[in-house]
């Protein structure tokens, strides 16, 4: 069964421009990938989707974080990456990355708390 593994996150202060990283246990885990993305709960809020990149390539973005985060994906690595720049107090949150497969699994990542604070 694949494991999503996260890292990248911690104590960023504002501006900052920290990389998350998602990678798949298994090889080839993201052969037949319908969708990754990146979610994100902040402490008294729902879980509400940051971004995602669909098989096809293309992506799509919360409004708060367009034109200052970035999906990225490299397939060889079975990973995804978020790139946040221009970070925001309100951007405070654990971050989770999610695979959807075309035939309807699921997996979560563990999540990685990103803390924006001077």
């Amino acid at each position: 069964q694949v494991q999503l593994v996260e890292s990248g996150g911690g104590l960023v202060q504002p501006g900052g421009a920290p990389r998350l990283f998602c990678a798949g246990s298994a090889s080839g885990s993201i052969f037949g990938m319908a969708a990754m993305g990146w979610y994100r709960q902040a402490p008294g809020k729902q879980r509400e989707l940051v971004t995602r990149i669909i098989s096809g390539g293309s992506t799509n973005y919360a409004d708060s974080v367009k034109g200052r985060f970035t999906i990225s994906r490299d397939n060889g690595k079975n990973t995804v990456y978020l790139q946040m720049n221009s970070l925001k107090p309100e951007d405070t949150a654990v971050y989770y990355c999610n695979f959807v497969w075309a035939n309807g699994s699921s997996r979560w990542g563990q999540g990685t708390q990103v803390t924006v604070s001077s």
